[in-house]
């Protein structure tokens, strides 16, 4: 199975918080999965923790690299750019990420999330979502429990199996 490319300074076990969520499913389409994950307007759709989502300077409705956009998650209003995007194809993975960041000062939070959808043997498929925070916020979430992003991000990932079922 292939694993998340992080940036140095975004190594997990480095950063002040990390979180990992994956599911593996079986007969599930990756393209409508990679349709419903590259394109921010859906996610509130499926992702109740997720609102006001904004691909800044474009009209297209699905990311690319390079983009920049914005939600609100966590109580966090985010701003984000994608610093990789590959979609599947061609039996490679799909492959979106980008940094993340709210706040300033004391209060800023820099985040670097991952996902990783890859079809497996017998018809299945694997969705992995990792993402690493670094800042007093990202500190305060690490300690919390429940873990708010261990269970925010497996409502999403079980929102997008439901959502890529339907």
């Amino acid at each position: 199975m292939h694993a998340i490319k992080w940036p140095q300074q975004y190594q997990p076990g480095y950063t002040d918080n990390f979180c990992s969520n994956e599911v593996i499913v079986k007969a599930l389409d990756i393209h409508k999965v990679w349709s419903l994950l590259a394109q921010p307007s859906c996610w509130p759709q499926y992702y109740a923790n997720s609102a006001n989502p904004v691909i800044h300077n474009s009209n297209r409705e699905a990311l690319k690299a390079g983009d920049t956009f914005y939600f609100e998650t966590f109580g966090f209003p985010v701003e984000c750019e994608v610093v990789e995007y590959q979609a599947p194809e061609n039996e490679q993975p799909g492959r979106i990420a980008w940094h993340g960041w709210s706040g300033e000062g004391e209060d800023r939070l820099d985040v670097h999330h991952a996902w990783l959808i890859e079809e497996l043997p017998g018809d299945r498929l694997r969705i992995l979502t990792q993402e690493t925070q670094v800042g007093e916020p990202a500190k305060a979430l690490a300690v919390a429990k429940p873990n708010p992003m261990i269970n925010g991000h497996q409502e999403w990932l079980d929102g997008l199996v439901s959502a890529a079922r339907q």
